[in-house]
């Protein structure tokens, strides 16, 4: 079926960016200088003071506009509903931090109290996230070895192995904290813009396997050490698989149960939210019932099982930051980016402004204020922060009661825990990986999508659960790194031509119907232009124009040799137009030929004599779209300006369009124009160009077979473009040019 289509008619002169700015005033903006840039930051008056805390404190932006009675009820029920899912999850993650359970308790509580008053997120839950977990847990693991004396630390001295962990957890979160208010502060909240979706989700993925791997032995009731380092998941399946015949039976079974339960159980929350009030508490229920199993038939007496324990209610160490400072800024890292990730999908959903500057201060003010009082590092968790919006929060108000809850539960109600069994938390850890687990799935489709992607996600994965999550993360952040470098350093470079009856310009490989003048090429290249790419685009337009006009200019001094001594003996008159005596010193001609100093025009597609032989160039005119280059250096401004030079002296003509208004005032001040490279060879349309040079090569451009010598005196180009370019279509943008004198 024909679409009816709108049409346009415009006309106007052709225009190069001379003739543009002699008939449109351009307007010279004054740029500020870095010395402007700071006098205006450090300029202080009320409307700034204002501003600053405003966007310090953002709890009195949201707290003006709170609407008491649309809003508590619901953020009432959802800070009870995230309450429930934090406690559990906060006893849950501290297994892998390698910690006392009840340390995760103060995690869902402290961390809360600051972010409440300086986070820009009106629904993340905080609290413990077992990424993050995980990778505190690596670093207490190495300084606090089940088997074996702990590292040398004079912090350690008199306290118990589980205070030595504490005290190593404690330190590396305050260290984070420092990282991320530095880079709040600093305004580098940028930073998180380079892990990339598809990186984030490769590392996670690998998170999941070490932390299901982690899991294992509370699950089965064995006595594993914990292993940190390259390769310590291969080394840890190991010896679980050592023991695997004393599996403790209880353990087992009762992780099976409640895996089983909750998988159910979350599955009919998602297919039923819509109808339910709430989302079921089933962690919070199975804990209960297991606690209340566990308390009644002595599971830790009669079956061995391994139970929370006691829940009892010291400043951080240096020597820790010292230890712990390179695991400590990528967990940093990794930490505010999943929570800011997590925050702008909400924000986009509910129409509100997070500041990722902002947020990096939140969370650093968190981490620190949460270490003081022995609490690990503090993030987000996806699940958690699901549940406190789909039970109805509207605002941190239900963050705060939900650590309001985990308050309750650490002074009050913590006893009541002391029964749970550690496989119980364990079940709910392996559960809760589902959503990180099913990312697998991501290979398939990142495959035939975008394989530099596929190939990063892989290189995470692998190398984040061989390496470690730390060198994981560098070796992750290296390759994305590598594939952008490799998609700009080797950008698809394309030959243009026009489709017939329009003044569009696209591949000419794309498409059936187009048209391609000869001895016109049109070359793009979609990508800035730098010191790493230039050679590689000199290699693609020589390999699109068909020779090399270094080579061709080369060839051409050889012949002019031939000729001079020819010419001394009086042949070849009838090859050449000479006004005067050829005068070239010998030096002269070992330098690239150079046609404005030769008082003779030589044609040489003409027929030469058999012992004279020069490559034939049949290009007259050669385009270069500029249109998607955003930048150029100064490495490749001189390599670009080198080979136009050695094409307009092979007699091509090269112009440039659709040049980005910052390159072209670079290419100013580079002082790129001279005497050969003149700014009449740049226009602002691939159309311009491409009507200025068939009035320029007047009785050269041929179509098909059939060479048109068009006079252009009076004629409109509109004329001459139809009888060229279009003999047998209707060109529905036109362009008329009048000459002078019209």
């Amino acid at each position: 079926m024909v679409t009816l289509r709108k049409q346009y008619l415009v006309s106007r002169p052709v225009y190069s960016e001379d003739s543009l700015a002699e008939d449109h005033q351009k307007i010279h903006r004054l740029h500020k200088t870095p010395l402007d840039h700071l006098k205006e930051y450090l300029t202080c008056d009320s409307r700034r003071a204002k501003n600053a805390v405003l966007s310090l404190l953002p709890i009195i932006g949201w707290l003006k506009i709170y609407r008491v009675r649309e809003w508590l009820l619901g953020d009432v029920v959802s800070g009870i509903s995230t309450g429930m899912v934090a406690i559990m999850q906060g006893l849950a993650f501290s297994l892998m931090a390698s910690l006392p359970p009840s340390y995760g308790l103060y995690t869902a509580f402290f961390p809360m109290l600051t972010y409440f008053f300086l986070g820009t997120s009106r629904h993340i839950s905080v609290g413990a996230f077992p990424v993050l977990s995980l990778m505190v847990g690596v670093v207490v693991t190495r300084l606090v070895p089940q088997n074996g004396p702990p590292a040398n630390i004079t912090g350690f001295e008199g306290l118990s192995p589980d205070q030595q962990r504490v005290l190593v957890a404690s330190s590396m979160t305050f260290l984070m904290g420092i990282f991320q208010l530095a880079m709040g502060v600093l305004q580098v909240g940028f930073v998180v813009k380079y892990l990339s979706d598809t990186l984030v989700s490769g590392f996670t993925t690998a998170a999941a396997v070490h932390i299901l791997v982690s899991q294992l032995k509370f699950v089965l009731g064995l006595e594993v050490p914990g292993i940190s380092g390259p390769l310590s998941i291969i080394r840890t399946l190991e010896m679980i698989f050592v023991q695997i015949t004393s599996t403790n039976i209880c353990d087992l079974v009762m992780s099976i149960v409640i895996m089983l339960v909750v998988f159910i159980m979350k599955e009919l929350n998602d297919r039923f939210k819509a109808k339910l009030p709430v989302p079921i508490p089933i962690e919070f229920i199975v804990t209960v019932i297991a606690c209340g199993l566990s308390y009644g038939f002595k599971f830790n007496e009669k079956f061995g099982v391994q139970i929370v324990g006691e829940m009892p209610p010291m400043a951080p160490s240096l020597e820790v930051f010292q230890e712990s400072a390179v695991e400590a800024f990528p967990a940093a890292i990794v930490g505010f980016a999943v929570a800011f990730s997590v925050a702008k999908v909400y924000s986009i959903k509910h129409d509100y402004i997070i500041d990722g500057n902002q947020e990096l201060i939140a969370f650093g003010v968190s981490n620190i204020f949460g270490a003081s009082f022995k609490s690990f590092a503090a993030s987000t968790a996806l699940s958690r922060t699901a549940v406190q919006e789909s039970s109805g929060g509207k605002t941190q108000v239900a963050g705060l009661i939900s650590a309001l809850m985990a308050m309750i539960v650490t002074t009050a109600l913590g006893f009541l825990l002391e029964p749970l069994p550690r496989s119980v938390l364990g079940a709910l850890v392996i559960v809760n990986l589902k959503g990180m687990l099913m990312q697998f799935r991501e290979i398939v489709y990142l495959w035939r999508k975008d394989k530099p992607d596929c190939v990063v996600w892989v290189v995470t994965c692998l190398s984040a659960c061989l390496l470690g999550l730390d060198l994981g993360l560098a070796v992750g952040l290296g390759i994305e790194l590598i594939t952008v470098i490799f998609r700009t350093q080797f950008p698809r470079c394309s030959t243009l031509a026009n489709i017939q009856g329009t003044d569009l310009y696209r591949d000419r490989k794309d498409y059936l119907h187009i048209f391609e003048p000869i001895g016109v090429k049109i070359f793009k290249i979609p990508s800035p232009i730098f010191f790493a790419n230039i050679d590689f685009f000199k290699e693609k337009l020589i390999e699109a124009v068909g020779f090399n006009p270094l080579r061709v200019l080369r060839k051409r001094n050889k012949a002019i040799r031939k000729i001079k001594k020819l010419l001394q003996k009086g042949s070849l008159r009838e090859f050449f137009n000479q006004t005067e005596e050829f005068d070239f010193k010998d030096e002269e001609m070992d330098q690239l030929f150079n046609k404005n100093n030769l008082p003779s025009r030589i044609n040489w597609n003409a027929e030469l004599p058999v012992d004279i032989n020069v490559p034939r160039v049949d290009l007259h005119s050669l385009i270069l779209d500029f249109s998607a280059v955003s930048f150029l250096d100064i490495s490749a401004m001189k390599g670009l300006k080198m080979v136009i030079k050695e094409f307009i002296r092979a007699d091509v003509d090269v112009y440039i369009v659709s040049c980005d208004e910052y390159v072209l005032e670079k290419m100013h001040n580079c002082m790129f124009f001279d005497m050969e490279i003149l700014t009449s060879m740049i226009f602002p349309t691939i159309h311009d160009t491409m009507l200025h040079v068939l009035e320029r090569n007047d009785g050269k451009i041929k179509t098909g077979t059939v060479v048109r010598n068009i006079m252009c005196s009076n004629a409109s180009i509109l004329d001459l473009y139809l009888n060229a370019y279009f003999p047998w279509g209707m060109l529905l943008f036109t362009i008329v040019w009048s000459t002078p004198g019209t």
